[in-house]
C-alpha cells in the first residue's frame, strides 16, 4: 500500500477494469531448480488442471490391465465417450505430501498445496505461509505472454475459509492449487459471473460491439489513472517510488491486455451471456465453469487454467446423485461396503463433469483440429486411497491430442515410487518448455514417450 495524503481507490479500479492487476512472474520468483526455456512453436498450446478432492476407493479407479485393451473401472467408465483422448497413469507417488516423522496429520492440506508445486508447505496457521511456485504459473509465464490473462483459477466452492484448516496448516493451502510465488497463493474464483467479467469486463455478452465498448471504457480509466499516478510520484520518497514503479509495471500489464483485447474484439465468438451468478445445482455450476474455460481457450484470452471440483476435506453433499452425506466423511469408509458405494458414486459424478469438459474441447474447432488437439490436461488428486490418506499410486490421467503428442486410449503403470513431478516435467516439455527439474523430480517419464 502507498500511504500518502491522496488515496488511489485501487480496488475500485480493479473492478472497473474487469481484470486483476498482478505483477509479472519474475525469474527470481522461480526456484533455482525450475529454469524453463520456451522452445519455438508455431501453434498455441494450452494447459489445464482439474483437481478432485479427498482421494478415491482405488479399486474403482485403477484398471487391472495395462495397454490399450484395459477394461474400464466404474469411475473410468464415466469417461467412456472420451476414452481415446486420455491416458491413465498409475504408480505415481508424491513424497512432498507425506508427513515427516512426528509431523502427524495434515495430509489433505499437503495434498493440494504440493500438487502443482512439488514443494512441502510450511506448517503454519499464520500469515507466514510458504510453498513453491506452481507448475501452472511457470507455464503461464512462458505461454501466457501473448494473451490478455496469463491464467485463470477457478473452483466450485467458496474460497473464504480462513485460519487453520487441518492440523495446524493455514486454510490458504487448501483454498488453491496455484502459487504465483512461494509466498503468494492465487485465489480461485467460484462465481461464473466474476470469471466472465474478468475475461470480458463489465459487458452483458461476447458480441464484438459489447466487447469494444468495454475496451474503450477501460482505456479511458487507465489513461486517467496513469495521469494521477504520475502526479503522485513527484511527492514520494525513495521507498514509495520503488513501490510505485512496481504498480506502474502492473498498469503496463493491464495496458498490454487491453491492446490484446483491441486486436481481437472483432473476432466472432459464440454468443455467451454474462452469467447471473452461481447456479444452485453442482452439475450446472461445474459445466458453466467448464464452458467458460473453453471460451477462454477459444478466444485466446488465456492458455492456462486450474480448476478445483472441490477442496480437500470438503464435506459437500451431492443431492444431484442422491448423496446427502458429506464427501469427506464418506471417504473415510473404513471398509464399509455401503459407504464405498456412495463415495464411488461421488467420484463417478466428478468424472462425468470432466468428461463434459473433454467433449467440449474435442468438439470446438482450433485450426485444422480441435482445442484438445493442442492442449495438455491433467486430472487427478494428491491422495490415492481416501481411507488411509496414501500419497502413492495416485489417481492421475492426462488428456490431449496429436498437437500435444498425447496418444490416448491407454493405461500405463510406472515403477513404484516414480515422482508425480516426473510426469509433470514431461508434460511441460509437451508444451514446448524445457526445464531441468521441477519439485522433487529425478527424471522424465520415459515410458510415456509415445504420448
Amino acid at each position: 500500500m502507498i500511504v500518502t495524503k491522496r488515496h488511489i481507490a485501487r480496488r475500485t479500479f480493479l473492478r472497473g477494469m474487469g481484470v486483476t492487476l498482478a505483477l509479472p512472474l519474475l525469474d527470481s520468483m522461480i526456484p533455482a531448480f525450475a529454469t524453463p526455456r520456451l522452445v519455438a512453436s508455431t501453434r498455441a498450446k494450452r494447459f489445464a488442471v482439474v483437481y478432485i478432492p479427498n482421494g478415491l476407493y482405488m479399486p474403482m479407479w485403477t484398471p487391472k490391465a495395462v495397454g490399450t485393451g484395459y477394461e474400464a473401472t466404474p469411475i473410468l467408465e464415466a469417461l467412456a465417450s472420451v476414452r481415446e483422448h486420455f491416458v491413465v497413469v498409475s504408480g505415481l507417488s508424491h513424497k512432498p505430501a507425506v508427513s515427516l516423522p512426528g509431523e502427524g496429520a495434515g495430509d489433505h492440506v499437503r495434498a493440494s498445496a504440493t500438487f502443482l508445486t512439488g514443494v512441502r508447505p510450511k506448517r503454519t496457521e499464520g500469515a507466514d505461509i510458504r510453498a513453491g511456485v506452481s507448475l501452472d504459473q511457470i507455464i503461464a509465464k512462458e505461454i501466457g505472454r501473448e494473451t490478455q490473462l496469463e491464467s485463470l483459477e477457478m473452483c466450485l466452492e467458496s474460497n473464504d475459509l480462513a485460519g487453520s484448516c487441518e492440523a495446524g496448516y493455514s486454510c490458504a493451502y487448501a483454498n488453491t492449487l496455484a502459487w504465483r510465488t512461494e509466498t503468494t497463493p492465487l485465489p480461485m474464483e467460484n462465481d461464473p459471473r466474476a470469471v466472465f467479467e474478468r475475461m470480458f469486463g463489465d459487458t452483458d455478452s461476447t458480441t464484438p460491439a459489447a466487447r469494444f465498448a468495454r475496451i474503450q471504457q477501460d482505456r479511458s480509466v487507465l489513461d486517467a489513472l496513469r495521469a494521477d499516478v504520475a502526479r503522485l510520484g513527484k511527492s514520494l520518497g525513495t521507498g514509495d517510488r520503488s513501490k510505485l514503479t512496481q504498480y506502474l509495471d502492473a498498469i503496463r500489464d493491464v495496458e498490454r491486455r487491453i491492446q490484446k483485447a483491441e486486436a481481437r474484439h472483432v473476432t466472432e465468438l459464440p454468443l455467451f451471456e454474462r452469467p447471473l451468478g452461481i447456479p444452485s445445482s453442482y452439475d450446472e455450476h461445474s459445466r458453466l465453469m467448464f464452458d467458460l474455460q473453453v471460451l477462454a481457450f477459444q478466444s485466446d484470452i488465456t492458455r492456462v487454467t486450474t480448476m478445483m471440483l472441490a477442496r480437500e476435506t470438503s464435506q459437500r453433499p451431492y443431492p444431484e446423485v442422491g448423496i446427502s452425506d458429506g464427501h469427506h466423511g464418506l471417504s473415510h469408509h473404513g471398509g464399509d461396503a455401503d459407504k464405498i458405494q456412495r463415495v464411488t458414486k461421488i467420484n463417478v459424478f466428478h468424472a462425468k463433469q470432466f468428461a463434459y469438459f473433454l467433449e467440449k474441447m474435442t468438439s470446438t474447432a482450433d485450426g485444422d483440429g480441435s482445442l484438445l488437439d493442442n492442449s495438455v490436461i491433467m486430472y487427478g488428486c494428491g491422495i490415492s486411497d481416501s481411507n488411509s490418506h496414501l500419497h502413492s499410486d495416485l489417481p492421475i490421467l492426462v488428456a490431449g491430442g496429436t498437437g500435444s503428442q498425447i496418444k490416448g486410449g491407454r493405461h500405463i503403470r510406472m515403477p513404484e515410487g516414480t515422482p508425480l513431478t516426473n510426469l509433470q516435467l514431461t508434460l511441460v516439455e509437451k508444451l514446448g518448455i524445457q526445464m531441468e527439474r521441477f519439485g522433487d523430480s529425478n527424471g522424465h517419464v520415459e515410458d510415456v514417450s509415445a504420448l
